[in-house]
């Protein structure tokens, strides 16, 4: 399926947008899109237009608290010029990347959340369906590939904070625990 899309937040402002020129293409039925968008684009055939609410749960996730925590500056590089907004990514105990956003600056450190901004929202797409076909033998193949691979990382459903049957690990790696330093994506303003 091939559509264009503006995806807006809980107070209605534009997140996010895929144009008619540079549209989102994916395989349905392959969890390459929100769970919420995916179910409600089921059926739709081209030139269609709808407008999707998602809930949290079917969207971006719940917001988790335990991915709100302090991290000391000496774990960041170049600290002294880290200001709220700027987004990093850590490697975890288990090798995988784990992005950050710094919501607040301490004297000794920051606080940083692990959440996707929009965790806990309810959003909204509008959405144009451009062209709906079946998809090619390769593409399903490599779609199921990156399914598969993406269940595997997930390590029995870790880190969607199901942390029940004592499961549980610390959200905030640092240097002194052995995690990689943390490298700087980049700045928002």
């Amino acid at each position: 399926m091939t559509l264009s899309y503006v995806l807006f937040d809980e107070d209605g402002e534009t997140v996010d947008r895929a144009s008619t020129t540079e549209p989102l293409e994916y395989i349905h039925g392959y969890a390459q899109i929100l769970p919420g968008l995916e179910k409600a684009l089921e059926g739709l055939h081209a030139g269609e237009r709808k407008e999707i609410t998602v809930g949290p749960d079917d969207a971006f996730g719940e917001h988790d608290d335990d991915g709100v925590f302090e991290v000391d500056k000496a774990d960041f590089p170049d600290s002294e010029h880290v200001t709220p907004g700027d987004e990093f990514v850590a490697q975890g105990h288990d090798g995988e990347a784990i992005s950050m956003r710094v919501v607040e600056v301490l004297p000794d450190g920051f606080v940083v959340d692990t959440n996707h901004p929009l965790a806990g929202q309810t959003v909204r797409f509008e959405v144009e369906v451009a062209s709906v076909r079946a998809a090619t033998e390769e593409e399903i193949s490599r779609a199921q590939a990156e399914l598969e691979a993406h269940a595997n990382d997930s390590h029995d459903g870790c880190c969607d904070h199901d942390h029940g049957d004592g499961h549980e690990h610390d959200h905030g790696p640092s240097e002194s625990e052995g995690a990689a330093p943390l490298v700087q994506l980049s700045r928002k303003r």
